[in-house]
């Protein structure tokens, strides 16, 4: 500890000396002591007080290193010993969603058809005539059996309402009868490519539709108003807040950007965000000139996100080989899928940030052999390919991430979701590779970890446990599913804190504790990383400073 006091004093006494702005007589904003401080600098991992100035920490090290930059006006938070880390860089998250689930129906853990039903009779009952019903994130493997919902169910209770739910991975979704007469959705209504409209023995739809086909529906909604936005957007940094989730990648940002940017000039945005476009708007951005992660630390652009095909819950994640429980299927290719390597190779000459959703062995190869060829053709550059989710994976591919250099941004929660009845879609040879993290990381790779919120829990504890246990949510898989896939606590903390923050190009700024990067940290209930790894679930964050500022305290 000596050694590790000594170093961060040498840092700080550098840093004093350097600033024009502070002298021997300032005082600092914000001092965390009698802390246990897990800084995640690879070499000086520990220390027991962090002291702030504005936004940036200046001091690192023992009580003793920051009582001389204490003053009158400083405000002394005393850690009482608890674990305090960086704050949680969310990877990937659909943020405005998030807000917007708040104050939807919840059918997440509705575990008979008649409780779902219920629910949604419920929650329809308080809204006036004429209100879409959205959001809802049900799951059908909680039933047994593990039937897909119809319209038929909840037609009955939703009469004067129209309906469009979705699954929890967003893949597929429930329309109700009076939705689908509004989208005129009917027998005679055609597939399209990369979707599905699920049919009865008549060739009648049932009410489900997958990925693409989920637009015949989609295009009728209202749109949310600019207010309703900003709502969701402040419940969502709200909530994040509440978490320890510091800052977020939305992968679903697209046009909103100005929600956040709204919040940011009202002084109530308390996360940090980096906010994604789709693939397919790659001309309007790469005409404006914008590189990657363009903007300040709090908002910023210049990513774009696309789609490979769909998830293994709506099988339509694309496969080399038919699934398990439903051999005339394959999977779905996404609709991106025939112009993706025209598109990835032109977005990434003009400097943009290329993430792909891919869930299926077949689509994550394809993904990583479109992203080879764009780079044997812009030739090299830091680029930061990213794969998102990067779920199945063949052996041979497992090992292409680290020496192409391609970003696996994994979340770890759907380990221990999906797990529960995987097995039945896809056999053990494909389950082998399945949310792969140590083998990845073996052969080089950086994780970084989000939540996909919210298809899972915006919690970012839960994904530590998953990824340190992969228990599954049944508990019929005590020592772990697929165990040798398990990583270690700290890992897992890297994955969501400094391997998210190179995966959006800000590791030099956030990520760690150290001198001269942002004050973004959480102090934790309990100590992750000594206890029982069962009981990180239960771990609370006690408090979430961002930028040099308190923005969320636990009650006492």
């Amino acid at each position: 500890m000596k050694k590790i006091t000594a170093v961060f004093s040498a840092l700080l006494l550098v840093t004093i000396a350097s600033s024009n702005a502070f002298s021997q007589t300032s005082a600092v904003d914000l001092v965390i002591t009698n802390a246990n401080v897990r800084t995640m600098v690879s070499g000086h991992p520990a220390a027991r007080s962090i002291a702030i100035l504005s936004n940036k920490i200046i001091a690192v090290g023992s009580d003793a290193d920051t009582k001389p930059l204490i003053g009158p006006k400083t405000k002394i938070i005393d850690a009482k010993g608890k674990l305090v880390i960086p704050g949680f860089n969310d990877a990937h998250v659909h943020f405005l969603e998030v807000g917007l689930q708040l104050s939807s129906v919840d059918l997440r853990d509705a575990k008979t058809p008649a409780e779902f039903v219920e629910r949604i009779k419920n929650f329809a009952a308080k809204l006036p005539k004429g209100r879409w019903i959205l959001g809802g994130k049900w799951d059908h493997e909680n039933w047994t059996p593990n039937a897909l919902p119809t319209a038929a169910m909840i037609d009955a209770v939703t009469p004067n309402n129209p309906v469009f739910i979705d699954r929890l991975d967003g893949h597929m979704a429930l329309a109700n009868s009076l939705a689908m007469n509004l989208a005129k959705v009917d027998k005679a209504t055609k597939d399209v490519e990369g979707g599905e409209i699920v049919r009865d023995a008549s060739g009648n739809p049932t009410g489900v539709l997958k990925d693409a086909a989920m637009n015949y529906i989609g295009r009728v909604i209202p749109d949310s108003s600019f207010e309703q936005k900003l709502e969701a957007a402040q419940a969502a940094t709200d909530y994040a807040a509440s978490l320890g989730v510091t800052s977020v990648q939305d992968m679903s940002a697209g046009t909103d950007v100005g929600v956040y940017q709204e919040l940011l000039r009202r002084g109530t945005l308390k996360t940090r965000v980096y906010g994604c476009s789709p693939l397919s708007d790659y001309t309007r951005w790469k005409n404006t000139g914008i590189h990657h992660a363009f903007g300040d630390a709090m908002l910023r652009v210049g990513c774009l996100k696309g789609y490979s095909d769909g998830s293994l819950g709506s099988t339509t994640a694309w496969f080399f080989e038919p699934y398990r429980d439903a051999p005339n299927t394959s999977g779905l290719a996404s609709d991106e899928i025939p112009k993706m390597p025209e598109i990835v190779a032109a977005a990434d000459k003009a400097g943009l940030q290329i993430m792909i959703h891919a869930i299926g062995d077949r689509a994550n190869a394809t993904v990583l052999d479109n992203f080879d060829k764009a780079a044997q053709v812009n030739g090299t550059s830091d680029r930061r390919f990213r794969i998102e989710h990067a779920q199945h994976l063949r052996i041979e591919d497992l090992k292409r991430f680290g020496p192409m250099k391609v970003i696996a941004s994994m979340q770890p929660f759907h380990i221990i979701d999906d797990g529960r009845w995987a097995w039945k879609r896809i056999d053990e040879k494909r389950l082998k590779g399945t949310y792969a993290f140590r083998t990845l990381l073996d052969s080089g790779a950086v994780l970084a970890f989000g939540s996909d919120s919210p298809v899972a829990p915006l919690n970012p504890l839960f994904g530590v446990y998953a990824a340190v246990t992969r228990r599954t949510l049944d508990d019929k898989n005590p020592r772990g599913w697929i165990p040798e896939q398990k990583i270690s606590v700290e890992e897992t903390v890297r994955a969501f804190t400094s391997g998210s923050a190179y995966a959006e190009f800000q590791e030099k700024v956030k990520g760690t504790i150290e001198v001269g990067k942002l004050a973004d940290f959480v102090i934790l209930s309990d100590d992750i990383f000594n206890i029982d790894p069962v009981k990180i679930r239960d771990v609370k964050v006690l408090t979430t400073v961002i930028d040099g500022r308190i923005v969320y305290e636990a009650r006492p």
